[in-house]
């Protein structure tokens, strides 16, 4: 089914939604807890937010495949093929007057610590960090709509420091900056599943448009209305809506930030001068709490998924691809198909070219389960040498975040070739499939028993 919002998601999931009754606080508390949360455990609501009478707080919402697929309607044995499938395609927004997301309305000034619980991470983060917040922006030079992630400190008052590392929002915020114009943006807060996820998708310049993208993943058009004060079309099921222009020729310190490579990370940024946020009656604040599984699953769908078609598309044989859990997505294990050594080769030098993130690439036979750790590691350990399996590309582009790479903004990468030899001395040691389906039917009805 479609969910046309975060409501409607949250409604459906039962028992995987752990809702939280105890008072907690946006000051590092609820990251705490949500640090604490195992792995493919369930999304948690917090009811209760210390300092914000009404609000709720939902956190580790797609930490789980599970949940990802349960958002796009699909299996998670199908969930790459699905994205893919959809992703090729686009179903474009539509107006709408019905607009939950402006039940409430606060025009600047005001304070927006006090307004939203923006939460405080880490011990020491420099402050309250939006991490989840859809930024939208138009192109001033085509009109062209920008959409994506970006961090953005909450610095007291109507203002806020925002990274724009990335396209096209940076290139966006650069034309109108040459201008001499501020930029106009609005910030989608509490968005459904499928919407979070094509903010993070990589279209380049010439790519579809990202909402189109949202609505072919939710298999129905995202309901818009234009902003209060800028001249921007938000996502009008959305939670809530922060409305603001970065300013031009405005620099000022922002951080430190305990980002998702597990470092402190500062920079010198634009700042945002909010002018509106609109929100639902008792909105629901999305939390998006660095270096955790929330972070590596949307990554691991939306870069990782997006990587694997483009390799898929070039080289065949490609199965499968992971990006493996705390790196950041520096880190990518691919499944292949009876692939010669010289294509091994061809396609880690592909997959380290293709996205700057990537710093190491392991690839194994499709007989190896590329999400479990213990296999990765074995198919290293018996089947790869490496004087002879290890390739290593020296002074390329660094990632941003990346605090090796230091002040030169360059480093390594390096592929691994963990595929097995021809012969029957690497055939996988394996159970008979009906042995293996009994035991898991009564493990299966032990653990019913018990619950």
């Amino acid at each position: 089914m479609s969910y046309p919002d975060l409501r409607a998601f949250l409604a459906d999931l039962g028992s995987d939604l752990l809702k939280i009754s105890q008072p907690f606080d946006p000051k590092h508390e609820m990251a705490a807890l949500l640090r604490e949360m195992p792995a493919n455990g369930p999304a948690v609501l917090f009811e209760n937010v210390s300092g914000h009478q009404g609000a709720r707080v939902i956190g580790n919402l797609v930490a789980s495949r599970r949940r990802v697929a349960k958002a796009l309607d699909t299996t998670e044995a199908e969930l790459a093929a699905t994205y893919l499938q959809r992703t090729r395609q686009g179903i474009a927004p539509r107006h709408s007057d019905d607009a939950p997301v402006k039940e409430v309305r606060h025009l600047a000034p005001f304070d927006l610590g006090t307004l939203l619980p923006v939460l405080t991470h880490y011990a020491g983060d420099g402050g309250p960090f939006v991490t989840t917040g859809v930024v939208l922006c138009t192109d001033p030079v085509t009109g062209r709509r920008g959409m994506g992630i970006h961090r953005m400190m909450v610095k007291g008052g109507t203002r806020m420091g925002i990274l724009l590392a990335n396209p096209p929002l940076s290139a966006f915020h650069a034309a109108a900056e040459a201008s001499g114009r501020p930029l106009d943006i609005a910030v989608a807060l509490g968005v459904e599943p499928a919407l979070l996820i094509a903010a993070v998708v990589k279209t380049g310049p010439l790519g579809p448009d990202k909402m189109d993208i949202a609505g072919a993943l939710r298999r129905a058009p995202v309901d818009m209305i234009r902003a209060e004060t800028v001249a921007v079309d938000v996502p009008a099921r959305a939670e809530i809506i922060i409305e603001g222009r970065v300013l031009p020729g405005v620099r000022e310190p922002e951080g430190p930030f305990g980002e998702n490579t597990g470092y402190y990370f500062s920079n010198i940024s634009p700042m945002v001068e909010v002018t509106a946020v609109t929100h639902r009656r008792d909105f629901i604040y999305p939390a998006l709490c660095p270096w955790t599984a929330d972070v590596d699953s949307l990554l691991s769908l939306a870069a990782g998924t997006e990587l694997l078609g483009q390799l898929q598309g070039q080289i065949g044989g490609v199965v499968d691809l992971d990006l493996t859990t705390g790196t950041c997505g520096f880190t990518a294990v691919i499944a292949a198909r009876k692939m010669r050594p010289t294509d091994v080769r061809r396609l880690i030098h592909l997959a380290l070219s293709m996205d700057k993130r990537l710093k190491l690439v392991t690839v194994v036979d499709d007989d190896v389960d590329i999400r479990d750790p213990r296999e990765v590691s074995w198919s290293l350990a018996t089947r790869f040498q490496p004087d002879r399996d290890t390739v290593i590309l020296s002074g390329m582009e660094g990632y941003v975040i990346d605090p090796s790479c230091g002040s030169s903004g360059t480093g390594s990468r390096m592929g691994m070739d963990a595929t097995r030899g021809s012969g029957p001395e690497f055939d996988k040691i394996t159970i008979p499939a009906a042995a293996t389906a009994k035991a898991q039917a009564v493990l299966a009805e032990l653990q019913g028993c018990k619950t």
